[in-house]
């Protein structure tokens, strides 16, 4: 019988590191993601099996038990598990029509956090990430240089970039030339 071994997955970002003065720039944990569409009729069913209410409004998420929702779209959603728990299964017994899809090996995530955050994201993103334009818990799908990303604003000085694997090296390049300029 052949010896069966588990391998670890490695993720993409593994080893990276980079920054500043004012800005860290950390490869996220490997996390469940999960895209979901579902009409409105579907969102209290769904947010009773996920253990979190579904964000309704623009640029806007919610969090709980080491759950994040994002509202993307009318109807659709972005879903992380940072516990790597099973987001799909819970999705699967909710009863209510929906389309679940598990992205969990396409993306991955970068954190930029420090007093400079904002200001080294903007070096590639046009958004205003001001406070009062960006809050806190604040959500929205844009692009960083020639990449779409799902960035969310996760702390005051903590930002979550969402980037698919295959754009992982170019985001975290980008962010570290950012984080740069942004020391200076």
């Amino acid at each position: 019988m052949a010896d069966m071994s588990v391998a670890d997955r490695k993720t993409v970002l593994a080893g990276f590191h980079g920054g500043s003065a004012k800005v860290r720039l950390t490869p996220a944990l490997p996390a469940t993601r999960v895209s979901l569409r579902a009409g409105a009729d579907a969102v209290a069913g769904l947010s009773k099996t996920l253990g979190l209410k579904l964000p309704t409004k623009p640029k806007t998420s919610a969090s709980a038990k080491g759950r994040t929702a994002f509202w993307i779209g009318p109807d659709e959603w972005f879903l992380i598990d940072e516990k790597g728990d099973a987001l799909m299964a819970d999705c699967a017994t909710s009863g209510v029509v929906h389309s679940a899809t598990d992205i969990s090996h396409r993306n991955t995530a970068i954190i930029v956090s420090g007093p400079a955050a904002a200001d080294t994201l903007n070096a590639a993103c046009p958004l205003d990430l001001s406070l009062a334009a960006f809050p806190v818990g604040a959500v929205t799908r844009t692009v960083f240089g020639k990449i779409e990303i799902i960035l969310y604003h996760a702390e005051e000085e903590t930002f979550r970039v969402e980037c698919w694997r295959s754009f992982a090296e170019y985001a975290f390049g980008m962010l570290a030339e950012g984080a740069e300029d942004a020391s200076l």
